[in-house]
């Protein structure tokens, strides 16, 4: 081209065509050094054009690997979060179902703080410390009551020897089984009617201090409409026929009270005071009404704590 311009310039100028060697050589490197620098950037060109299509593709399949692999974690992120979602029902659950302070307990906390400062009035004021001092004496007794041996537990020796009539129909009661050695284990031991009683011989003689009388919690059964009410605990000792002790009044009347669902499902009632050092090798719970059944009364556990006597001479007696 370089060649055909230059000709064609001479042609206008109407001079002749005089062919120089050394320009058309010259002409002729020029157009080969285009050729070939035309041909080294056509070539450059795709090498470029290759390569950012390798990385390109590269790119995506490290950006398809992170994806797959965040979504892996992503996918446990969730399923722990899932997992500490049914934990924390779980423990919502067991707060639910954890027995809280009253406001009746509360209002004897207050008026036991109260009777220990010797307030007759209600500007006396209570601090924290003093709650807290008299709540842990009502936990430590808590824990003495729970620490306390049963004399009544069957796997110790004691056995139900007599009872009110029972509760026997076709078709079973939830919770509600007698045992064959007549022993209470902690199920339901069913007698007929909303009065009756059920008389347990002890493991042995002791002087009783406190009595508990335990029913299935609230959280465990919807209907506890047949748990004892109205209450009343004796005692003798063996040696006395049981007739004959209620007939002549040789037998001790070991506490009277009722047994309140609101409160814990183990409730513990001490001693009437004036029983002392009475022994006492049987006990009898008599209950003359429940809490609304009318078919039938249930006795899940009955206990009785004390002390075994350190006198033979009081055994004697």
């Amino acid at each position: 081209m370089i060649r055909k311009l230059a000709l064609k310039s001479v042609d206008s100028s109407g001079g002749s065509l005089v062919v120089v060697p050394d320009f058309v050589r010259r002409i002729d490197e020029v157009e080969s050094f285009v050729k070939t620098k035309m041909t080294m950037m056509q070539v450059h060109v795709d090498v470029v054009d290759k390569k950012i299509k390798s990385e390109v593709g590269g790119l995506r399949r490290v950006l398809s690997d992170k994806i797959e692999e965040n979504a892996g974690v992503v996918n446990q992120w969730f399923e722990k979060l899932d997992s500490k979602s049914k934990m924390l029902e779980k423990k919502l659950g067991e707060l639910g179902a954890v027995e809280f302070l009253s406001k009746e307990d509360l209002e004897k906390i207050f008026g036991d703080l109260m009777n220990v400062k010797g307030a007759d009035n209600g500007d006396m004021k209570v601090s924290l410390d003093d709650i807290i001092m008299t709540t842990r004496g009502m936990i430590l007794k808590e824990s003495q009551r729970l620490c306390r041996v049963d004399y009544a537990l069957s796997s110790g020796g004691a056995m139900v020897v007599r009872h009110s009539e029972r509760f026997i129909i076709g078709k079973p009661i939830m919770h509600c089984t007698l045992s064959r050695d007549g022993v209470l284990h902690d199920q339901c031991f069913p007698l007929k009617g909303d009065s009756g009683f059920v008389q347990i011989r002890l493991r042995t003689t002791i002087i009783p201090e406190a009595i508990t009388l335990e029913h299935v919690d609230k959280a465990v059964a919807y209907d506890r409409s047949s748990a004892p009410k109205n209450c009343r605990v004796y005692g003798w000792h063996r040696g006395y026929n049981a007739d004959i002790a209620f007939e002549t009044g040789k037998i001790f009347l070991l506490a009277e009270f009722s047994y309140d669902l609101e409160k814990s499902n183990a409730q513990t009632f001490n001693v009437l005071d004036w029983v002392g050092s009475g022994l006492v090798d049987t006990v009898r719970l008599d209950f003359t009404s429940n809490h609304g059944s009318p078919s039938h009364t249930c006795i899940y556990r009955l206990q009785v704590h004390g002390h075994e006597p350190t006198s033979i001479l009081m055994l004697a007696t």
